[in-house]
């Protein structure tokens, strides 16, 4: 049974496939042709932590390919009362595929080991395969093909959507410049690593200028936890820590003079949501440059070509 998971299980092949049917369903739906490919299917959306354009895009990506998702709060479930393994077994018997936005990584493995449906890690503190898939489907339309992705930059922080974006770039031949002064230590897989640095496709460094020499596009995320915030004021207990990263990380903001010094053809992206003033500037959300809106959009589209290879499904032509 197939699951995706950190994308270490997914081949080239693999990749280049579900991206070929992402620009197919999408080529379809921009026609006003539908896809309704999954009659009397159901996605179950498990949520442990809050999201935006998760929810929202593979709810709707499922709607447009003729299935139901079922929205599932962990926080108005009976999660915490029982066993784990139990209650997800239960869970896995009312759809087709579970979409699981999880605080651990173990937990997804968990669920996608009791093989009775397919697992996809929708976010977790190590993996977000999904958005990774959906940025490097951003990366192909807007340089016309796979082949014109020579090289990217990830800058911040490294981080769960640093690792399968970079894991994934790598097997595809593109080259990956991280530009990160540390590393979110829970987010740390040494075996992905391992295998993204076997490619030699990936490499490190502080210098700005040489990171961002040809890059085709630079790409960054928050710094910060967002437990350190209440109201959208730092907590008094996370006070120490917001200064220490700030300090840190100021001088590898995204930011529209970094790009129009070092990179002026690179495109900006970020996986949102934005947190301006910190990891990226207002003049870089705005830049000629920016994509990060398409890259939003082309979650619902990456994540129907997901669910459909998981099911083994094709698009028609």
């Amino acid at each position: 049974m197939r699951h995706i998971l950190s994308l270490k299980e997914q081949s080239k092949k693999d990749i280049l496939d579900i991206l070929a049917m992402a620009q197919a369903v999408k080529k379809k739906r921009n026609a006003g042709k539908l896809t309704n490919l999954l009659p009397n299917k159901t996605l179950v959306m498990l949520f442990q932590k809050s999201s935006t354009r998760t929810r929202l895009s593979f709810e709707a990506g499922m709607t447009e390919l003729g299935g139901h998702s079922i929205f599932l709060d962990a926080k108005t479930t009976q999660f915490a009362l029982t066993d784990f393994k139990d209650e997800i077994k239960a869970v896995m018997r009312f759809g087709s595929v579970l979409m699981f936005r999880a605080m651990k990584a173990a937990d997804v493995a968990i669920a996608a080991e009791q093989n009775q449906i397919p697992v996809i890690d929708a976010c977790s503190e190590k993996y977000h395969p999904a958005q990774a898939l959906s940025d490097i489907l951003t990366m192909i339309e807007h340089s016309k093909g796979l082949k014109n992705v020579k090289k990217i930059v990830w800058l911040g922080i490294e981080n769960n959507v640093s690792n399968t974006l970079t894991l994934a770039c790598a097997k595809l031949g593109i080259k990956v410049v991280i530009v990160a002064p540390e590393v979110n230590e829970v987010s740390v897989d040494k075996e992905l690593n391992a295998m993204a640095e076997a490619t030699g496709n990936v490499s490190r460094t502080l210098d700005l200028k040489v990171a961002l020499k040809d890059a085709d596009y630079v790409h960054t995320d928050t710094w910060m936890d967002m437990e350190f915030f209440e109201n959208g004021k730092v907590k008094a207990s996370f006070q120490d820590e917001y200064d220490r990263r700030k300090k840190l990380f100021m001088p590898f903001q995204l930011n529209a003079k970094l790009i129009d010094t070092y990179a002026p053809k690179a495109k900006i992206m970020h996986c949102m949501p934005c947190h301006v003033g910190y990891e990226i500037s207002r003049d870089a959300i705005d830049h000629k440059n920016s994509v990060i809106f398409d890259q939003a959009e082309n979650r619902m589209h990456a994540q129907k070509a997901m669910i459909l290879w998981l099911l083994g499904k094709k698009v028609p032509a």
